[in-house]
Order: C-alpha cells, then sequence, then structure tokens
C-alpha cells in the first residue's frame, strides 16, 4: 500500500472514531479471518499471555538529583505488555525504567515511575487505566507514554473503535495536564513465529492501525512516535537476542532499542531539548505535512515523530514530522530507590 493510500485509509479510520463510526476494516472480512486464525496459532504457538511475568519497576530514579523543594518529574506508564515490560526480568529493563532512567539523566532532575499497563490490554482498556493515572488530582503525572495497538489487531478490534479509545485516553491525560506520548501498533510482521500471508496482512493492518492512531494522537494535543518495524531488521539478523524467551516480546535489548525512539520525543514533550533541536531539518527529511500524510509516512518508518503544528491549512490540520537523532539510554539503577513521591 502507498503512502497516499494508507494517508487515506487512515483519514477513513480516524473520521469513523471521531464521528461514531465503526464499519470500517483493516481488511476484507477472509483475509481479517486468515490474520486472526493464524494469529492465534502463533499466539499459542509462543505462549503470548499465559502467566505474563512483569517485574515491578515503580519507584523512583535518579535519586542522586534530588534537590530539596524541588519535587520529582513523574512519568506514568499505559498501555499492553510493551509498556508494561512483559518479558524481561529485572525492573531495570523494563521500558519505563529506561525511559525515567533517561529523562532523569538528561533533565538532572529525579523521575517517579508509575505503571498501569497491563499485559494483554487493548485500547478499550485504557479508560480504566487513564482513571488509576489521575487518582490523585495533586499528583497528575507530568508525561504519559502508552504504548497500545497489537492485541487490537490481533483480537479484531475495529479501527474506529480502538482509535476512539486512544483518542478519549489522551484527551483526559492532556486535559488534566500532562504530556502525552504514543508509541503506535508496532508492525506485527515482524514477529518470528509469524508465517506468511500472515506475515504481510499483519503488516498491513498494523500499518493502518499506526496512521489512524497517529492522526486521533495528534488531534488531541499527543505526539506519536512510531515502533513500526523498528526492530525488524535486527530481529532478523539476530532474533534470538531481540526477542524474549517466548519468541513474542522484546528482549532486554530490544526495549532499550525502542526506549532509544522513544525518549527524545518524551524529552521534547518535556521542553528539555535544546531549541535548535526543534527546528525540523530538511536533510533529515523533516517538515510540515497534513496530518493524514504525516502519520502515513511516519507508519512506514520506525522511529518518526508526528505531533501537531498548525490547526489548519488547505488539506485540513497539518503536522510536524521529525526523525530524531536516538540518545542512548542510560543503564537504570539496580531497582527503583524508593517509591515515587
Amino acid at each position: 500500500m502507498t503512502s497516499m493510500s494508507r494517508a487515506r485509509v487512515a483519514r477513513r479510520i480516524a473520521a469513523g472514531a471521531a464521528y461514531g463510526g465503526g464499519g470500517i476494516g483493516l481488511a476484507g472480512a477472509a483475509t481479517v479471518g486468515l490474520l486472526v486464525a493464524q494469529a492465534q496459532l502463533a499466539r499459542r504457538r509462543v505462549g503470548n499471555g499465559a502467566a505474563p511475568h512483569v517485574p515491578n519497576a515503580d519507584g523512583l530514579y535518579g535519586a542522586a538529583y534530588t534537590v530539596p523543594g524541588e519535587p520529582a518529574l513523574r512519568l506514568t506508564m499505559l498501555g499492553d505488555s510493551t509498556a508494561a515490560g512483559q518479558g524481561v526480568h529485572r525492573a531495570g529493563q523494563t521500558p519505563g525504567a529506561l525511559l525515567a532512567s533517561g529523562v532523569a539523566a538528561i533533565a538532572e532532575r529525579p523521575v517517579g515511575l508509575s505503571t498501569v499497563a497491563v499485559p494483554g490490554a487493548c485500547s478499550d482498556d485504557l479508560d480504566r487505566q487513564v482513571t488509576l493515572a489521575l487518582a490523585d488530582p495533586s499528583r497528575v503525572p507530568d508525561i504519559c507514554v502508552i504504548m497500545v495497538g497489537a492485541n487490537d489487531v490481533t483480537h479484531r478490534m475495529p479501527p474506529t473503535r480502538s482509535v476512539r479509545h486512544l483518542a478519549s485516553a489522551v484527551r483526559r491525560l492532556r486535559t488534566a495536564g500532562a504530556e502525552v506520548v504514543v508509541g503506535t501498533c508496532p508492525d506485527l510482521g515482524s514477529v518470528e513465529p509469524v508465517r506468511r500471508p500472515l506475515r504481510w496482512l499483519a503488516r498491513r493492518a498494523s500499518r493502518q492501525l499506526a496512521a489512524a492512531q497517529t492522526i486521533g494522537v495528534v488531534e488531541q494535543g499527543g505526539r506519536t512516535v512510531s515502533l513500526g518495524d523498528l526492530l525488524g531488521p535486527e530481529f532478523a539478523a539476530n532474533p534470538r537476542e531481540l526477542f524474549g524467551p517466548d519468541s513474542y516480546h522484546p528482549s532486554a535489548e530490544g526495549y532499550a532499542t525502542a526506549a532509544m525512539a522513544v525518549l527524545p520525543t518524551v524529552c521534547a514533550a518535556l521542553g528539555l531539548w535544546p531549541a535548535e533541536e526543534e527546528r525540523p531539518d530538511a536533510a533529515r527529511r523533516e517538515g510540515f505535512l497534513p496530518v493524514a500524510r504525516a502519520a502515513a509516512e511516519a507508519a512506514s518508518e520506525a522511529g518518526t515523530e508526528v505531533t501537531a503544528a498548525l490547526p489548519a491549512g488547505p488539506r485540513g490540520p497539518w503536522a510536524l514530522l521529525k526523525r530524531r537523532r536516538r540518545r542512548r539510554v542510560p543503564e537504570p539503577e539496580p531497582a527503583p530507590s524508593v517509591q515515587p513521591s
């Protein structure tokens, strides 16, 4: 599917989500049926969702930066197993811990991490998760990172419904005062046990949903980072290293790669990036595009950020597409020092 075709499909899905439609599918009924049937076989093969092990990474990172009277930044992780860190064995290997450590090092300020993400969650669980994240009005997160979408595809959730739940979650968090970064639906075609024709169908469905998610998120004031096939080449070259023991969830190296892609956008949302790096760089093919086109391009290139730019233009709202340089995430402390304050 071309970028322009993907942009049209993403616009239709996002419009359906905004106006209550629900009949737009990711593919024809026959192909979706095949996708689901083979996905279920793949999940059984890798044991996805069976007795998930998720280390508890919640706590305070960067305690050495503590200054009396200056509160810690608050980071909350929402979404599915990817946000929770299923597949690794140490708290410091989870994406939340990696991001909290990275932000603390760049901001030179402690970061309190809270995780409400749940393995196996679809986008319709985000409402419950947001309620937990905002339970204490005096401790609204400074930044929320959402990673969700893979289970929506494999569980046949209509994409309009999926995007509607995600957009609602972003709207609630933004209204409460939190910055929001969403890692969009990953490329399920890169999962090692997935075979043809499921691999092609999974890639198509994942990218369509990722593009539509981007439109919904940007319209609510959030930022997105395309996870896409971020780990695809690494998976193909060295699947034993970058897949976890279940061959489905990322390993510690895989989560570190994803965190390196998301960290710059999290820091930009918090105002921690130098002003000169916020300007689009033509040499890196960055610039302003209609939001649907930016979403489609991002879905095709992992690690690409999309954020709102102009509220309207000849073809609707515009967005800024950036290909930020990845920053290596510092090694987290062996365990959280204290509970977040």
